[in-house]
């Protein structure tokens, strides 16, 4: 795989990025391209370069990225707000239009975790957008929230990301805490998460209170007959992370072409390389995305 590094500006914020190209690119060719996204708190050098590996190999440009507030990107230091990540891949989408390898009326979106909701929202404001895919994720925050957290806890998160809306008016100062304390992880998930991610450097910074808040105002399905290209939904069927209900609900929504497809696994446990379900997987979405 060859791996071109570079920048582009979201809202004025400098973003590191890079563009993947299968081993056997040839000067002036302009490839079909996906943009793969991170799901929460995700980096480029995680699931992004994951899926570029697998994706290059089919034949497809690729471009990962990594938020504003991350690494060493601009903009506020670990303030995740989902509606800015959305303007992130607009932005990012709008880049790769310029890119001479990049054939830029044949541009996709694939979103991971977090970000199967960010993609599909991206795609229903933005019509340079051909093809979709959602995998693992969630489409309305307050609603996964309320499947995977108890109500007593639902109740009292909800009690916390209030006191802090007031908080922050009033002060004007961020707070931070534990990434996870506004997004609960499974047994599972938190295994391989601190095993595996947890090892990328810049991986696991605090994050701004604000995104409570964020995650129970994200909604992608407001306008999801916004959404008029095909799209690929893909969840793991023992997911406990985000509960495959969470897909199978917004599939059914969904008005434009669609697929749903059903992952032998969990949330990330089969993420790995050469891994079957992965490597299934990645054949699944070359074969979508041949759409482009």
């Amino acid at each position: 795989m060859i791996t071109n590094d570079m920048y582009f500006f979201s809202n004025g914020y400098r973003l590191a990025s890079s563009l993947y190209l299968p081993d056997d690119y040839k000067k002036g060719d302009k490839l079909r391209c996906i943009i793969p996204n991170s799901g929460y708190m995700g980096l480029k050098a995680i699931y992004p370069s994951l899926f570029a590996r697998a994706l290059t190999k089919k034949g497809y440009a690729v471009f990962g990225f990594d938020y504003r507030g991350f690494l060493d990107n601009e903009g506020p230091a670990g303030v995740c707000k989902l509606d800015e990540q959305v303007e992130d891949i607009r932005n990012a989408i709008t880049f790769c239009k310029t890119l001479p390898e990049v054939d830029a009326e044949h541009i996709g979106l694939l979103g991971w975790g977090m970000a199967a909701g960010l993609v599909a929202k991206a795609a229903a404001q933005d019509k340079r957008v051909k093809a979709v895919a959602g995998l693992n994720g969630f489409y309305c925050g307050a609603r996964w929230l309320q499947q995977v957290m108890s109500y007593a806890d639902f109740v009292k998160i909800q009690n916390e990301i209030e006191v802090e809306k007031r908080r922050f008016v009033l002060e004007g100062t961020r707070r931070y805490s534990d990434p996870f304390r506004f997004y609960p992880l499974d047994p599972s998930t938190d295994s391989v998460v601190r095993d595996n991610l947890y090892t990328v450097e810049g991986y696991g910074q605090e994050i701004s209170l604000e995104v409570g808040q964020s995650l129970l105002e994200f909604n992608a399905e407001k306008n999801i007959h916004d959404i008029t290209v095909p799209m690929f939904i893909g969840h793991g069927k023992d997911n406990l992370l985000h509960p495959i209900t969470e897909a199978e609900l917004f599939f059914q929504k969904l008005r434009c072409e669609k697929r749903f497809y059903v992952i032998d696994g969990k949330h990330n446990d089969f993420m790995f390389d050469d891994h079957p379900v992965f490597l299934e997987l990645v054949d699944a979405l070359a074969d979508f995305f041949k759409i482009l």
